[in-house]
């Protein structure tokens, strides 16, 4: 009865585990996302001005183009960060 019990614990703290670095993979995320879009695009446009890119300013390229392409490298960066978690706690699809 002890050897279950401590495997259902073993199996509990791997399950906060994976579940603590799930959500710190998500709010790094959350962060670039929110810095790149609302903070790069909107709050810091004016000091971004000064700098050309393409024939625009820096901040108007982060409106425009810059934050889709930071989102795409996102969804890449977390499917292949979520892989290599399921991977580390045998939750893997083959």
């Amino acid at each position: 009865m002890a050897d279950h019990s401590t495997t259902s614990a073993q199996a509990s703290d791997a399950q906060a585990g994976y579940w603590k670095a799930n959500v710190r993979i998500i709010l790094i995320s959350l962060v670039i996302w929110a810095l790149v879009s609302f903070g790069f695009g909107i709050v810091l446009r004016p000091m971004l001005s000064g700098i050309a890119v393409g024939g625009t300013d820096l901040g108007f390229w982060f409106a425009q183009q810059g934050s889709i392409l930071v989102f795409l490298a996102l969804i890449f960066f977390y499917a292949w960060r979520m892989n290599k978690l399921d991977a580390e706690f045998g939750v893997d699809e083959e």
